[in-house]
Parts: structure tokens; sequence; C-alpha cells
């Protein structure tokens, strides 16, 4: 396995909290398909915490962070239906990573986690053949 990039982010649950009574706080940072799914959420506040952390963590795996046209919404989490999240990055993004990286295939790796007051998100990006 050849890690291209790893990233870590770790949010305030309050802070999202607060953030998502604003809906174009919600419209800027979340995929429609995030809001749609995030209908059918209980606890919208983890639900929103752990995706922010996420696009921030895989941003951090770049080694970019948000710039060069990046933003929040070329990048997606989805859930399969055992409840394993998954990272859905735009195309732009794709050809950011095989131009900068130099390579043609990768996978990216994504786990989530979230307690009462924090949510955190941990991102790999391998080089596969």
């Amino acid at each position: 396995m050849k890690v291209l990039g790893n990233g870590v982010d770790i949010v305030s649950n309050s802070r999202i909290k607060k953030a998502i009574t604003n809906y174009n706080f919600i419209k800027r940072i979340y995929s429609s398909s995030e809001i749609k799914g995030s209908k059918k959420i209980l606890n919208k506040t983890n639900f929103f915490a752990k995706r922010f952390a996420a696009k921030e963590a895989f941003a951090k795996s770049l080694g970019t962070g948000f710039r060069d046209g990046i933003n929040f919404r070329d990048i997606s989490i989805k859930n399969n239906t055992s409840g394993k999240p998954s990272i859905y990055i735009s195309k732009k993004i794709k050809q950011l990573i095989k131009k900068k990286f130099k390579i043609s295939k990768f996978r990216i790796f994504l786990s989530l986690s979230d307690e009462d007051k924090y949510s955190i998100a941990f991102v790999i990006i391998e080089k596969t053949k």
C-alpha cells in the first residue's frame, strides 16, 4: 500500500449545531444528497458534524486544504446499507489527485466517529495498481 496522503479533523458538535440553523451554511457546505440524507436522521448535529470533519480531513489529506478551486460541495459523504461511510469526489478533484500525485488509480479510506461534544474523521488516500 502506497499512502499518498492522510488527514484528520475534529469538530465541536456545538459549533455545527449553531451553524446548521443557517440554511445558507448547509447549502454552501453539503451536497444535495447529504442534505436529502439528513432528513432521515434524528441527530442532525452529529450527522452534519461528521461530514464537515470528513471534508476537512480529506482536504488535509490532499496537502492543499480548500484552495485551487476546491470547495466543500466537491466532496460528498455517503453511507452504505450497513453504515460504512465513503467519500465521493467531483471530477475536478479526481483530476487534481491524478495530476498532483502523478497516478492513474487511487482509493480513499474514511473513518468517522462522534461523541456528545465532538466528531472526528480520518482519511487516507492510497495509490492502487
